[in-house]
């Protein structure tokens, strides 16, 4: 008995039409009879009745179809189990994160799951929430690291929130604190002009609601640049900025101070799509992250 017979005997067992059936499972039609006589032939026992044209399972066809069902989704599942296996060997995950995360979060997480599944390749893909967002939907990615909330909503996402991230304002080691407690306001930063990120950028968007929020407009001292570069430009004592704290505690040449309660936040997520359960590989990657999410 072969798993070719039993799907073309399900096949006609579906339709009661041999024509039907073979272009369901895309064979000719006399190849179908051919195999289903085979079939019956090694049975012992005819499955099919065929008087006058009309089609209808015999005893024995009623007794074999529920098996045939039960054999050929064992079969499928067999086969889903090997393929993931084989996705854990070898394949690729394809993540996007936001520059700050990709910076401050991905490094511990990447090593460990290389380690882990060195056969898997993994693709990183820097870019706002925003883009990431759409290059999800578009199935360029398969996962995204993203900031909430979003500007808007994509009912086919998927986002679940994986932190609380306090934001600092970081400023040159060298230069005079930018207060005189160990804290700062938001309100404090109404004079002092800004290293800003560029436009789309996440931060940049938080700190500018943040500053009207408090009652004014900010300046900057010069915008347009990416984390690293903004970090940089800080560090070269052209003006503070608002950073995650994860980031800031990596750069020694960095003073680093918080802001004062309640303090200013961002939520971190993770995104797939809805519709498209991620693929194994990318399934791990989402455990170990989640291994490397503070508590």
């Amino acid at each position: 008995m072969q798993l070719q017979q039993l799907v073309y005997f399900l096949a006609v067992s579906d339709t009661l039409h041999f024509t039907r059936a073979a272009e369901r499972v895309h064979v000719a039609q006399p190849s179908l009879s051919q195999q289903i006589k085979a079939l019956e032939r090694e049975l012992g026992a005819n499955l099919f009745s065929r008087a006058r044209g009309n089609i209808a399972l015999t005893d024995a066809g009623e007794a074999l179809l529920p098996l045939a069902r039960r054999i050929i989704a064992d079969t499928e599942t067999a086969t889903q189990e090997v393929q993931e296996l084989v996705q854990l060997r070898r394949g690729r995950v394809r993540l996007g994160a936001t520059p700050s995360l990709a910076t401050g979060l991905l490094p511990d997480v990447l090593r460990d799951f290389h380690d882990r599944y060195p056969g898997i390749r993994l693709v990183v893909e820097e870019g706002g929430s925003r883009d990431l967002v759409r290059e999800l939907a578009s199935g360029s990615l398969d996962l995204a690291l993203i900031v909430l909330p979003l500007q808007s909503h994509d009912p086919a996402l998927d986002a679940t929130p994986l932190l609380h991230e306090d934001l600092v304002v970081v400023t040159a080691a060298d230069a005079p604190p930018p207060s005189a407690g160990p804290t700062i306001s938001v309100s404090d930063l109404r004079d002092r002009p800004l290293v800003m990120f560029r436009n789309g950028y996440d931060l940049r968007e938080l700190t500018v609601t943040a500053c009207r929020a408090a009652g004014f407009e900010p300046r900057f001292a010069i915008e347009g640049g990416e984390m690293d570069a903004v970090l940089g430009f800080v560090e070269a004592g052209l003006g503070p900025a608002v950073v995650p704290s994860m980031v800031a505690g990596r750069r020694p040449r960095l003073r680093t101070t918080p802001f004062e309660a309640p303090g200013l936040q961002r939520t971190v997520a993770l995104a797939h799509r809805k519709d498209a359960e991620p693929p194994r590989a990318a399934r791990e990657l989402r455990r170990v992250l989640l291994e490397h999410v503070p508590a």
